[in-house]
């Protein structure tokens, strides 16, 4: 009998990741704007008592990629859930100030 793997038609995608990229960069705030063709994401860093912030990523995606990541982290969130209990989110927009002290030189 004749196993069925939906891999073998598949064709063989290498995908590299380089030391740079495999840190990671940390991000406490998305921004995601979008036009008729493309939707863009930004990643930003926030510090506590620090008026200014720096994009740390751009990430620029066709409408259907869009979509598609859209699915994928809902998926992935209700997996998460599922195995480590409810994420908290917040009611409130989103604080500037952490709560954190005010930034001093």
């Amino acid at each position: 009998m004749e196993e069925n793997n939906n891999n073998q038609n598949q064709p063989h995608l290498d995908i590299e990741l380089s030391e740079e990229i495999a840190e990671g960069i940390y991000s406490n705030l998305a921004i995601i704007t979008h036009s008729q063709s493309e939707f863009v994401i930004d990643f930003v860093k926030i510090m506590p008592g620090v008026p200014k912030a720096r994009v740390k990523s751009r990430i620029l995606l066709t409408p259907q990629h869009a979509k598609r990541l859209a699915k994928a982290l809902a998926d992935n969130i209700a997996k998460f859930e599922q195995q480590h209990g409810k994420i908290k989110d917040f009611d409130t927009p989103f604080p500037m100030n952490f709560g954190g002290p005010t930034a001093q030189a």
